[in-house]
């Protein structure tokens, strides 16, 4: 299995949705750009902002689509198919409801779990053979609950166990962009 060679975060653009649950994706993205001194630029093409950083002593591009959530897919496959990565080669980092606070866990294939941004994904792609890092970021305990959750800021605790999730997930990465996906998930998994 080859490593990876983009890292896709997920989340809404725009100010408003900037410290939402449902922007874990892009805290994810952000938070690497940010300790690889990376910057984003927007490329038009591809429907979102990009930056390109050396993991583990290899080139991986980063992408933060500028679309909706629900129209991720578009930007994800512009991307894939311009820079002739395999969706194999690609790890997508979302908000996860079923997972609580504090946890990350990396997984490959499978379906959206009502995640609309990788519905879009998997619809455009007409699979889902790609790797994800789920963001936990717990659920209101009743699906009616469950919009004006995803799109609302967490509390401060809350929030300090993502933000934790995201550097514990950060810190496995660079196995993951050399293809150790198991040491990856092993390390990840494994409660410190």
């Amino acid at each position: 299995m080859d490593g990876l060679r983009l890292i896709v975060g997920l989340g809404n653009p725009g100010a408003e949705y900037l410290r939402t649950r449902h922007n874990a994706g892009f805290w994810l993205i952000d938070a690497l750009a940010q300790a690889e001194g990376a910057r984003f630029g927007l490329e038009s093409k591809l429907f979102g902002e990009t930056a390109k950083v050396v993991l583990a002593g290899r080139p991986v591009w980063l992408l933060r689509p500028a679309t909706f959530m629900n129209a991720s897919g578009k930007s994800v496959a512009a991307a894939l198919h311009y820079w002739k990565i395999a969706p194999e080669e690609m790890l997508v980092a979302h908000d996860d409801l079923d997972l609580p606070p504090g946890t990350a866990r990396l997984k490959f294939d499978g379906g959206h779990g009502g995640q609309n941004g990788l519905r879009d994904i998997i619809r455009l792609l007409g699979h889902g053979r790609f790797h994800r890092l789920r963001i936990g970021i717990g659920h209101p305990g009743h699906k009616d609950r469950v919009t004006p959750w995803v799109l609302g800021r967490p509390g401060a605790e809350d929030e300090a166990l993502m933000l934790r999730a995201i550097g514990d997930a950060l810190e496995v990465l660079p196995l993951a962009v050399q293809g150790r996906f198991m040491d990856a998930m092993t390390r990840l998994h494994t409660a410190k």
